[in-house]
């Protein structure tokens, strides 16, 4: 049984990291569910007050981080709140409406029409916000990707 519980979790964790390319799956809840997994199918006794509130301020700094990413990749190519909010869409809608190419497109055009249509910008300039919406995507699956990587490390430690 050991065999399948740790499948069931590995699976878990898995999927987790799957959240970081498709943003609809919330990662970081299916990784606690891999935690809680674990404690159920093993021992909670390891996962203490302090494992969980570890893990809390990792979720924290992971939501932050994404947050700050996205925001800086757009602002810095001079994007305004329309560019973010499109980019935002684009990356919720992107992988719906285009399969496999999707995650990345989705920003880059959502950001574009957000700039373009609502701020009034020109298109040249709403273009260099798409880019800089692709930049901070990807610099956001880079440091969650790496945050969530810390949380595991830290999971396996306490075990």
């Amino acid at each position: 049984m050991d065999v399948l519980y740790w499948s069931l979790i590995i699976v878990a964790f898995v999927v987790a990291f799957a959240g970081l390319i498709y943003p609809i799956i919330p990662g970081v809840l299916i990784l606690l569910i891999g935690y809680i997994l674990y404690g159920v199918f093993f021992s909670f006794e390891p996962m203490n007050w302090l494992f969980w509130t570890i893990q809390i301020l990792f979720v924290i700094l992971l939501f932050g981080a994404d947050y700050v990413t996205n925001l800086i990749g757009v602002k810095k190519f001079g994007g305004s709140k329309a560019g973010v909010w499109g980019s935002t869409i684009g990356l919720l809608a992107g992988p719906f409406v285009i399969p496999v190419l999707g995650i990345i497109i989705g920003p880059f055009i959502g950001a574009i029409l957000g700039e373009w249509l609502f701020k009034r910008t020109s298109f040249t300039q709403a273009v260099k916000v798409g880019v800089g919406s692709v930049i901070g995507f990807i610099s956001s699956v880079i440091t969650k990707g790496l945050i969530q990587a810390a949380m595991l490390v830290y999971f396996f430690w306490v075990i």
